[in-house]
């Protein structure tokens, strides 16, 4: 027999609002646009009028004095839109259908077609680890967002601002905008969950505000895409950090000491070391080399292994969340547990509940739970399998083998998502990636840093926070790897710590040196590098756009 849905659910927001499935940035970002609208909440549409190319087309050809000359070329402009203006699923094949259109400006996800663009709660989470961050830093970047994706309409008048200096991408996108017209849908209420690391919140909302900081220097289109690969980078280190705190916290029961809002250790301004004493801290060790052979590469690939091992024990953790969740209802449904000064209970508030004052009450739901679960598996003989027969037998509480069996029957299956979804937010084997893998069957996992992803971090880098604003300063190669190690946790030229490496080998610091070597080029390969001479501190990362400290700050 299957499962029961109250055994089967798994999605705990106050975890993460991710629906762990494969996921594209493009209906991520257009998913956020209308949190940003709407104050996280998402939209109602008065029709539903449903996007395609032809349609679209059409429209543009109908307005003649705006595009002149477009009707003249009906063929070209159809693949100029499908190409340059339309995010398509099954690009190609007959089945081929218009997500929306890219994410060129803020209301463009009032023409997404929703059963084409679902983004699996990535943009909820996005939008609540900025409304979260400290000291209003992500209320910050939430504005400059705005700023920056709604700009060149005018929202009383509904009309396009014809000063507005955009690209003809967005001018023609912008023609558009006010056919539609839209309102928050506050029926959709529910409560705000704080993201569990509150450090990871802060370090987002601090390098959207550093790169948003460029937007007078580059073309628009340029700034999108730089957008979607941070937003998507920090998607992944957040949900890999998960894959060491959440276990963590159940083992402790409780939340660490460490990761309150007013402790966490994490500070974004420190630029040389905004991890801190993080008792969860990142250590990627990333390939540069991109040699499938050489030993740098066995190294990333250890590395990455060491992550996604992790997450048999993550779903164990999140399963006993969602379900010590269910089980903190029951008692606040029976007068038996009082809600603190928040309406919610706290990711760490739920793992308390494993402790010995709520033993006797916690044993009694879960011993109906467990006698509900056992009798679901059961076949027709009236007999379980053999597995669940034997984690049955253990010895264990009622709430531990519930959890175990669950565990056991649902395992695999949330594992395989995972992976799908770690995956797709490490943009695996792309442009921008932190994450790459050959296509023969079964082969490993490495973490890389693929070069369009090291020109955003790189822009962020060269940046420094003076007294009046941001500017651009040339760095050192060894600045900047400790940069990228303590910042984000990628380590290039030294082993991670406490990552299940051992002490270094003379041929794991010939493979370091290598990778070294690689990243040098690289950087010499996307215009950063300057190498003055042999010495090592003449080696330096130069800006790509020279911002004076008399500028002003974002």
């Amino acid at each position: 027999m299957a499962l029961q849905k109250k055994d089967r659910e798994f999605r705990l927001p106050k975890v993460s609002y991710l629906d762990f499935k494969t996921i594209e940035m493009d209906r991520v970002l257009t998913g956020l646009f209308e949190r940003l609208e709407h104050s996280g909440y998402p939209s109602v549409f008065r029709d539903k009028r449903e996007l395609t190319v032809k349609k679209f087309v059409d429209d543009i050809i109908d307005t003649n004095d705006k595009f002149i000359g477009f009707a003249q070329n009906r063929e070209i402009v159809e693949r100029w839109v499908e190409t340059h203006l339309m995010d398509l699923v099954n690009r190609g094949n007959r089945n081929q259908a218009v997500a929306g259109p890219r994410p060129l400006h803020g209301y463009t996800y009032r023409f997404r077609n929703p059963k084409h663009s679902r983004e699996y709660g990535a943009s909820q989470h996005l939008y609540q680890m900025l409304h979260h961050a400290r000291n209003l830093s992500g209320h910050q970047a939430i504005e400059h967002l705005k700023t920056f994706f709604f700009d060149g309409f005018d929202k009383v008048t509904r009309e396009l601002d014809e000063k507005a200096l955009t690209d003809i991408e967005t001018a023609t996108l912008l023609h558009f905008l006010s056919q539609r017209k839209d309102t928050a849908d506050t029926r959709v209420k529910g409560d705000r969950f704080p993201p569990a690391c509150i450090g990871s919140a802060d370090l987002m909302a601090e390098d959207i505000q550093r790169l948003l900081f460029y937007k007078p220097f580059m073309p628009r289109v340029v700034m999108v895409d730089y957008l979607k690969l941070l937003l998507s980078f920090h998607l992944a280190l957040y949900h890999l950090r998960l894959l060491k705190l959440l276990p963590a916290w159940q083992k402790l029961q409780s939340a660490n000491p460490l990761c309150s809002e007013s402790a966490c250790p994490m500070k974004p301004r420190n630029e040389r070391e905004p991890q801190g004493d993080c008792p969860h801290r990142l250590g990627l060790f990333v390939d540069l080399t991109g040699n499938a052979e050489s030993a740098t590469v066995a190294l990333a690939e250890r590395s990455a292994d060491g992550y996604y091992r992790r997450i048999p024990s993550f779903v164990r953790a999140y399963f006993s969340a969602k379900k010590l969740d269910e089980f903190a209802e029951f008692l606040v449904s029976r007068n038996k547990l009082i809600r603190g000064l928040g309406k919610h209970f706290s990711v760490g508030e739920l793992f308390m509940l494993q402790t010995e004052p709520y033993r006797e009450e916690r044993e009694k739901f879960f011993n109906g739970r467990l006698a509900d679960l056992l009798d679901s598996l059961k076949d027709d003989a009236g007999g379980l399998d053999e597995e669940t027969a034997a984690l049955s037998k253990m010895g264990l509480s009622d709430f531990e083998t519930y959890i175990e069996i669950l565990a056991s029957q649902r395992g695999a299956f949330h594992r395989r998502y995972i992976v799908e979804s770690l995956d797709s937010t490490m943009l695996k084997n792309r442009s921008g990636a932190l994450l790459a893998q050959t296509r023969a069957k079964n082969a490993p996992r490495r973490f890389v840093l693929e070069s369009r992803l090291l020109e955003v971090l790189l822009q962020i880098a060269v940046l420094r926070v003076g007294e009046k604003g941001y500017h651009t300063a040339e760095m050192r190669i060894d600045d900047l790897l400790t940069f990228l190690k303590e910042r984000y946790g990628l380590y290039i030229d030294q082993l991670p710590p406490g990552e299940g490496f051992g002490a270094t080998s003379i041929d794991d610091r010939k493979a370091l040196r290598a990778n070294v070597q690689a990243f040098t080029a690289r950087l010499r390969e996307i215009g950063f590098y300057r190498d003055l001479s042999d010495a090592y501190v003449s080696q330096t990362v130069v800006p790509r756009y020279t911002i004076a400290e008399k500028g002003v700050g974002v």
